[in-house]
């Protein structure tokens, strides 16, 4: 059942999800207003959403549009977003901003996580979280408090590739986040399939993940469970190609003196150009990739659920 709360708008299709116990994936926004260019953003989030109803599931993107908080958007309003010059990037201190202004805005991990929970949505697909940026001790994702706090499950690829992994790896300890490897011993590193550093646990089937969540919940225990899963082995790039580019990137943004929220959007646009496009088809295969995943991790949850009402 939707709870209702100030300027969150549900689409009838989540809207009956939810009175219905249907199966539901929250995905964020970011990733199509400042992640990918036009028209590739659209085809994606679109393809996410496809690929999560063929798997029985229920996509719920979230945005913001006219200062209203959006559970699910039409293909309308998807296409409104994609297209609008002014978006505001939404994490958790922004909310308040766009809603007065009524601004649109593509909502952050750290934003996804707190409307998701609100509207009672259990499993987030994402691409790869925010973290600990190299050079910098206190320039630290909103995303690692976030995911300390929020009981959900999320997929993603690991943390984005242009941060300091290991550092960003002991916040999440530091902040008793498991981070489960889905069928791998290796966290990810977006790009490429593994970091040469470990996860928490690996577990190999969405019945295993259900299972560490329920058990990892009702000890009393408030954060998410990070579940990691590598790139497809066909578009992963490897980690000698990447990190030079990366490397270049970084010292390039550094002197224009790019920081803060304009930082990652930079990085990932001189990423795709450094790798002649190699880093944007990387993204867009382990986007799908994840959503197929946490469809069946949704369903599994929803069939697990159902057994104990």
């Amino acid at each position: 059942m939707t709870t209702t709360l100030p300027n969150f708008v549900y689409s009838v299709e989540v809207e009956q999800a939810l009175h219905s116990s249907k199966p539901l994936v929250a995905l964020e926004s970011t990733v199509i207003t400042h992640g990918l260019p036009y028209p590739k953003n659209l085809e994606l989030a679109l393809g996410m959403e496809a690929t999560i109803h063929a798997e029985g599931a229920c996509p719920a993107t979230i945005a913001i549009l006219d200062g209203s908080i959006h559970v699910g958007l039409t293909k309308n309003q998807m296409e409104k977003l994609v297209q609008e010059k002014n978006v505001r990037k939404i994490s958790h201190r922004d909310f308040a901003t766009a809603i007065v202004k009524k601004e649109f805005g593509g909502t952050t991990v750290a934003g996804t996580l707190f409307v998701a929970n609100k509207a009672g949505i259990k499993v987030f697909a994402t691409g790869g979280i925010g973290g600990v940026h190299p050079h910098s001790n206190f320039d630290i994702s909103a995303d690692l408090s976030a995911l300390s706090q929020t009981p959900m499950i999320v997929v993603c690829a690991g943390a984005k590739a242009i941060l300091d992994l290991p550092a960003t790896l002991e916040v999440l300890e530091t902040k008793g986040v498991p981070v489960i490897g889905y069928q791998t011993n290796e966290f990810p590193a977006f790009y490429s399939s593994g970091s040469g550093l470990p996860v928490s646990a690996r577990l190999d089937s969405p019945e295993e993940i259900v299972e560490f969540a329920l058990s990892h919940w009702l000890l009393g225990f408030q954060s998410a469970v990070l579940v990691t899963l590598p790139p497809p082995a066909a578009s992963a790039i490897s980690a000698q190609k990447i990190n030079s580019a990366i490397e270049q990137a970084q010292q390039e943004a550094e002197e224009k003196n790019i920081h803060g929220q304009a930082l990652t959007p930079y990085l990932l646009s001189r990423l795709t150009k450094l790798t002649n496009g190699a880093t944007l088809k990387t993204n867009i295969d382990l986007l799908l990739n994840n959503a197929h995943l946490a469809a069946h991790i949704a369903c599994t949850l929803s069939r697990t659920e159902s057994t104990f009402n």
